[in-house]
């Protein structure tokens, strides 16, 4: 699991390193030589979507998105984790259909393509979809996590190499 999930954070850091180099250099192309990178800006646009899906995967298996835990915070640690599983499969709930009809937008797309390159648009649907598919997939292994009654967290503790995890509510 340890090297999916880094597979998977490198994956999301990759394109958002894309999404910076492609943007950076569009600008100073611009600014220097008055001249624009082909599709910068739809590039970047379905850089960042596929960007997105696979960060929502890492923030799904760890629990770690931007949230207020007034509640949580105030339970005792078998209802924190009753109630991280029932968010869990809330969240597994919208994001398998999501990951299915993504798929089907895929196979929709056809020969639509970005307009100065005419790259097909099939390629960067593909790889969100994976990206999105990995988000199901890893909401599904927190719930058998939670389930097992060993905290996903407790994963990310084993697998930082200076021993600081993200926590809950991070």
């Amino acid at each position: 699991m340890k090297r999916f999930l880094t597979a998977t954070e490198n994956t999301a850091a990759l394109f958002l390193l894309l999404i910076a180099l492609l943007t950076a250099g569009n600008v100073v192309l611009r600014d220097l030589f008055s001249i624009q990178i082909p599709d910068w800006f739809d590039g970047t646009k379905q850089l960042q979507g596929i960007a997105l899906f696979w960060g929502i995967a890492l923030a799904t298996w760890r629990g770690s998105h931007i949230c207020v835990d007034i509640v949580w915070e105030h339970l005792r640690p078998s209802r924190q984790r009753a109630m991280d599983l029932v968010a869990t499969l809330i969240v597994l709930a919208f994001l398998a259909p999501m990951a299915w009809m993504i798929w089907v937008k895929v196979g929709g797309t056809g020969t639509q393509a970005t307009s100065d390159l005419r790259l097909p648009l099939t390629w960067f649907y593909s790889v969100g979809a994976v990206g999105a598919t990995v988000a199901a997939i890893l909401a599904a292994a927190r719930v058998v996590a939670l389930l097992r009654r060993r905290a996903p967290e407790d994963d990310a503790l084993e697998a930082s190499s200076d021993g600081k995890g993200a926590g809950h509510g991070s």
